[in-house]
């Protein structure tokens, strides 16, 4: 894992713990969980969140097969992210630079090989 790597758990371990109120927390959440083409399937519910509302311009890669596939949308008061084994962190970084008032890219600098 890389140093960056780390610091964008760090940020997304800090922007959950700002959502806990005493009530969110145990209706709401984060949801990162493995799929069986193979990837990862992040989540994040909005509602009672800054973000309730806020647009968000879907992201959708589509490199010909389902192995390849890309998407960041929000729907249903929710952010969902859907990627390849490879690309988990693309997805959290996408978040969280939307997140934090920027724009639906990943926050300058974040290269994934």
């Amino acid at each position: 894992m890389r140093d960056s790597d780390a610091g964008l758990l760090k940020q997304l371990d800090g922007w959950y713990a700002a959502q806990c109120n005493g009530d969110w927390e145990h209706t709401y959440g984060i949801t990162i969980k493995t799929v069986d083409n193979p990837g990862w399937y992040f989540k994040v519910e909005l509602t009672d969140t800054y973000l309730t509302g806020r647009a968000f311009a879907e992201i959708s890669e589509n490199r010909g097969n389902d192995k390849e596939a890309f998407l960041c949308m929000v729907k249903d008061r929710a952010f969902i992210g859907c990627c390849p084994p490879s690309r988990l962190y693309e997805v959290i970084s996408i978040f969280l630079h939307w997140a934090d008032g920027g724009s639906t890219q990943p926050a300058p600098g974040r290269i994934d090989s």
